[in-house]
């Protein structure tokens, strides 16, 4: 009886050492061929295969938190389908394919940007990088005394395309608004003659040449131009020394360009005149005008209202008389507006 289950014992022992045998080999040639990988999918479809879904994985989350590039502006990119994973053994001579997987997500994806719109009264102006150049801007425009400032505000923005931004110092100079300035009125008589104030070169000197002014000139006032400079009349004893234009008694008159006022008041055959001096020994005057808002002394700005066109003085029209002299010789003004 003991004999016989010796013998049961060591033939069992024989069969579990050969099937550990042929496990060990089973196992060995599974691990020789093939590899453990993992299939992707997408939507239910194979799409590839990755050794380290981790690292796929990461690989994606970075691309939708910060996009791809150095662009700072990215904000996030929303992906509408996350792989799945599935483990499985992979012949070791099939590669796996994480870059063609991760490009194909890619191309589904759509990236917002978040940049900050700057309004005036509530319209977008401008586009800045942070929250911070816009703060920034603000408190510039708060320091300068920007007349819109109250209605400056700031939007942050999330869109899936960039506006274009500008620079701090491009939006401040773009945006800010000079404060109304008191303007002095220079005073009226009964006789619709202004008091002269400051002092005034009257003479008939001319040039043909075009001098070199220094900066840009715009028009004061639209209309036709009736006297071209240097054309002879009968009712001035020397050539034309300005420019006359045509257009309704009241229209308002703008400063050709900035300076100080160092004529305002009634002179002779001008009718009441304003005389701006702009530096380097440029001025600019403004003859025949039925209304002066501004008297000797004044500084203006270019584009600031002036004057009203009139008829005053040797005139037989509404119009402006435009000079502009240079050390007291005038010049065409058509060389440099109209």
């Amino acid at each position: 009886m003991f004999k016989k289950v010796l013998v049961h014992t060591r033939r069992g022992i024989k069969i579990t050492i050969l099937f550990l045998i042929a496990a060990f080999l089973i196992v060995g040639a599974i691990a020789f061929l093939y590899k453990p990988t993992y299939s992707v999918f997408i939507e239910g479809e194979q799409v590839g295969y990755t050794e380290d879904r981790t690292k796929l994985q990461h690989r994606i989350n970075d691309y939708i938190e910060k996009g791809e590039g150095d662009n700072q502006n990215v904000a996030f990119v929303q992906l509408p389908n996350l792989p799945d994973y599935k483990l499985c053994l992979l012949k070791k001579d099939i590669v796996a394919n994480d870059d063609e997987i991760f490009n194909q997500i890619k191309q589904e994806g759509t990236t917002y940007y978040r940049y900050y719109a700057i309004a005036d009264n509530q319209e977008e102006k401008l586009y800045v990088s942070s929250f911070e150049e816009a703060e920034g801007v603000v408190n510039h425009l708060k320091e300068k005394n920007s007349s819109n400032i109250n209605q400056i505000s700031i939007l942050e923005k999330y869109e899936t395309e960039m506006k274009e931004l500008v620079t701090s110092q491009e939006a401040i100079s773009k945006l800010y608004i000079e404060s109304p300035k008191v303007v002095t009125v220079a005073k009226k008589s009964k006789t619709n003659k202004y008091a002269a104030t400051g002092s005034v070169n009257t003479s008939s000197h001319t040039s043909s040449a075009k001098a070199n002014l220094g900066i840009s000139l715009i028009k004061p006032v639209s209309g036709i131009i009736t006297s071209r400079f240097g054309a002879g009349s009968s009712m001035r004893r020397s050539s034309h020394t300005g420019l006359d234009i045509a257009t309704s008694t009241g229209t308002s008159i703008k400063a050709a360009a900035s300076g100080t006022v160092t004529f305002s008041g009634y002179k002779g055959s001008y009718g009441n005149m304003i005389v701006i001096s702009h530096g380097n020994g440029l001025q600019t005057y403004y003859a025949h005008c039925s209304k002066l808002y501004v008297s000797a002394g004044t500084n203006v700005s270019q584009g600031q209202t002036i004057a009203a066109v009139g008829s005053t003085g040797n005139s037989t029209g509404p119009h402006l008389h435009l000079e502009v002299r240079v050390n007291g010789v005038a010049y065409n003004p058509q060389n440099y507006v109209y």
